[in-house]
C-alpha cells in the first residue's frame, strides 16, 4: 500500500509539474523550465525510493558493470573492418549489377 502510495504522490509531482510548465506560459521560459526539471527531479527520487525503482537502480548498476566487460576494438581494427565491409558492398553491387544486365539480356533476346 505504501508503495501505491510513493507511485501516485511522484506521479502526481510530474503531472503537476508538466501542467505548471504550460499554465505559466506568461512567465519566463527559464522559470518554467526550471520548474519542470524541478518537478522531474523530484519525480524521479520518489521513484527511485519505491521497490521497483531500486530494482531498476540495481539493474542499471549491474548493466554498468557488464559495460566495463566489454573489450573495444581499437582504430586499426575498426578502420580495417570498416574498409573490408565497403569493398564487400562494392563488390556486391557490381555482381548484382552484371547479374541484372545478363538477366535483362536472356529477357530481351527470349521476348523478340
Amino acid at each position: 500500500m505504501v508503495e501505491k502510495i510513493k507511485w501516485l504522490i511522484a506521479i502526481a509531482v510530474l503531472v503537476l509539474s508538466i501542467v505548471g510548465f504550460y499554465y505559466f506560459e506568461s512567465q519566463s521560459m527559464l522559470a518554467r523550465v526550471g520548474g519542470l526539471l524541478g518537478g522531474t527531479i523530484v519525480f524521479v527520487v520518489l521513484a527511485l525510493l519505491t521497490e521497483k525503482g531500486r530494482a531498476f537502480k540495481g539493474f542499471v548498476g549491474e548493466t554498468r558493470a557488464e559495460f566495463r566487460k566489454i573489450v573495444w576494438p581499437t582504430r586499426r581494427e575498426t578502420l580495417q573492418t570498416t574498409g573490408i565491409v565497403i569493398v564487400l558492398v562494392f563488390v556486391v553491387a557490381v555482381f548484382l549489377w552484371l547479374l541484372d544486365t545478363i538477366i535483362l539480356n536472356v529477357v530481351e533476346y527470349l521476348t523478340l
